[in-house]
């Protein structure tokens, strides 16, 4: 049991401003009428022994605003409009200077259980975990064989009703883990939302909103989080083909390229039939891969003993490095998220060639073009769109970015022609960025690191209408992966040369004084920035069949 502190002299309890509490942020324009089919989009889905809805409307409870740390604080809010036979298990919270952008999931026991015992009970009574002046927060005491998934708030020290919540049974629950700090208060009190330890394309775990808080001091690994588990084996609130290419169509992102990029992308058929090669350790000479991939070698994994090169003539070598975007197309891979109740559409771009990085010291106006250092033959980036199964409605893009990438949520997207997002990708490297400017990889802080510049310009491609999907294994052999999808090795050469003294030379021209943290940033940028070796295709990655590292 947590324990709680009284009202104390460093927080703030503010007074209900309607006026000033942040809007529901909508996106700019009407979501469509989807394709019927199946339970995509019908507002409700099947999580067995469940069926769970998803509520974005809320009533503002109290805002709490601490003195220190110095932060805009956060607001609880209470779900409402929840639809007849429906049970909330939690309040939600968001920090207050962001526009409104959440949602609870709300449940009811699905038709037809397969046992007697109820999968809802209200719990049998509170414990008050924390309060300050108008800002009380009280966690569910769940019956036996039960588990509480969230919090309920009021304004004073009355406790909730018990039918103001429900628990739910332990069966039907799995373990979950703290995500993103919502409030952190130093001597006392911290909340944050949560996430399924477990993500991926076949993981089952469904968040359901709420949040969940502490008064103890540990990170929030050792407390009981759980979420629902989704034990429905059909996923039947998956979109089928036409209503994915609805989406497609609807949000499908207009990819801009900076102006001065030189390596455009292409189609994989494209790079093939300009002689690309196939070598295989031990042999000196390749062999011409054909404009589908099937002579490459399908399936297992890389174990380094084939890679792809370019064309062995000067002038060849040239033209398809400069790619060809008259040919691109987006490869779509569409996928399962949160236990099925979001799709998330993964789509890749593929370039011939990765470009040289340009090395920068913002503060004393230093910008290097690296000779090689970058530099690698065939280059798979992507971003993901995440939909939500219940309606449709785009809810975040994942910005594939080198070896790492970020989650961004649909209201700080920049968006063109309606709803379809812009995605920005950077010069030579093709990393994705939700906004125009420049994007440090190294130290942010300082300015030290590697640039990523990204800009609209005259070189771009409509994903809503350039787009192949190549993957959707749910849909059970719908669509035809292609062969090239299969080969699992490296799509370029090992790079010999030593990218490392080619940095040194860099460090050599800067002053004393900034030498020794040059160094310390260069030591974290990831591996394949000195070109070690080409890279893999799509189904060799992590994010194939996990999640988007966020």
């Amino acid at each position: 049991m947590f324990g709680f502190e009284g009202c104390c002299s460093d927080d703030k309890d503010v007074e209900l401003n309607y006026l000033l509490l942040p809007q529901p942020f909508n996106l700019p324009s009407p979501i469509p009428q989807w394709p019927q089919g199946q339970g995509f989009a019908t507002g409700i889905i099947n999580l067995g022994e469940l069926e769970v809805a998803m509520v974005k409307d809320f009533e503002p409870i109290s805002t709490y605003t601490p003195k220190w740390p110095k932060t805009d604080g956060v607001t609880f809010y209470k779900p409402v409009s929840i639809p007849d036979g429906f049970f909330t298990f939690g309040y939600y919270s968001q920090q207050t200077n962001q526009p409104l952008r959440g949602y609870v999931l709300v449940a009811r026991a699905a038709p037809n259980p397969e046992t007697t015992s109820s999968p809802l009970q209200p719990p049998l009574c509170y414990n008050l975990i924390w309060k300050s002046r108008t800002v009380y927060v009280w966690q569910p005491v769940p019956p036996e064989g039960y588990r509480a998934l969230g919090f309920a708030v009021t304004i004073d020290e009355i406790e909730p009703d018990v039918e103001e919540v429900r628990c739910v049974r332990d069966d039907l629950t799995e373990n979950c883990e703290v995500d993103d700090v919502i409030l952190e208060i130093t001597r006392s009190f911290r909340v944050w939302s949560t996430k399924a330890c477990k993500t991926g394309m076949f993981c089952k775990g469904v968040t359901v909103g709420t949040f969940f808080c502490s008064t103890d001091r540990n990170s929030g690994d050792e407390y009981d989080i759980c979420c629902l588990r989704n034990l429905n084996p059909e996923l039947e609130s998956m979109p089928n083909l036409e209503q994915i290419d609805a989406l497609i169509g609807h949000y499908g992102p207009t990819v801009y390229f900076h102006p001065d990029e030189v390596y455009l992308p292409s189609s994989v058929p494209w790079f093939f039939n300009n002689g690309t090669l196939l070598f295989k350790r031990g042999k000196s000479n390749g062999i011409q891969v054909d404009s589908h991939g099937s002579n490459l070698p399908q399936g297992g994994k890389n174990d380094g003993k084939y890679w792809l090169d370019l064309p062995e003539d000067t002038n060849e070598e040239t033209f398809v490095k400069n790619g060809n975007l008259e040919s691109a197309e987006l490869y779509v891979h569409v996928k399962p998220a949160l236990g099925g109740t979001f799709t998330d559409i993964a789509m890749w771009i593929f370039c011939p060639f990765n470009g040289p990085v340009t090395f920068t010291v913002e503060f004393l106006n230093i910008n290097i073009e690296m000779n090689r250092l970058g530099e690698h033959v065939g280059d798979w980036e992507h971003f993901t769109l995440r939909i939500s199964n219940f309606n449709g409605e785009l809810w975040s893009v994942y910005f594939s970015e080198h070896s790492g990438g970020e989650w961004v949520d649909a209201s700080n997207l920049e968006f063109i022609a309606g709803n379809k997002p812009i995605v920005y990708s950077s010069k030579c490297g093709h990393a994705s960025f939700p906004n125009a400017g420049t994007y440090i990889q190294g130290s942010t802080k300082l300015g030290i690191g590697v640039r990523n510049d990204v800009d609209k310009s005259d070189k771009f491609i409509d994903a809503s209408k350039r787009y192949r999907i190549i993957a959707a294994e749910y849909l059970g052999g719908v669509v035809t992966e292609p062969d090239w999808l299969q080969y699992m090795r490296e799509w370029g050469p090992t790079v010999l040369y030593d990218g490392r003294a080619e940095i040194e030379k860099i460090i050599k021209r800067l002053p004393l004084f900034i030498r020794l943290t040059v160094e310390t940033m260069i030591d974290l940028f990831p591996v394949e920035l000195y070109g070690e070796a080409g890279p893999t295709g799509p189904k060799e990655k992590d994010n194939w069949f996990g999640d988007e590292r966020g």
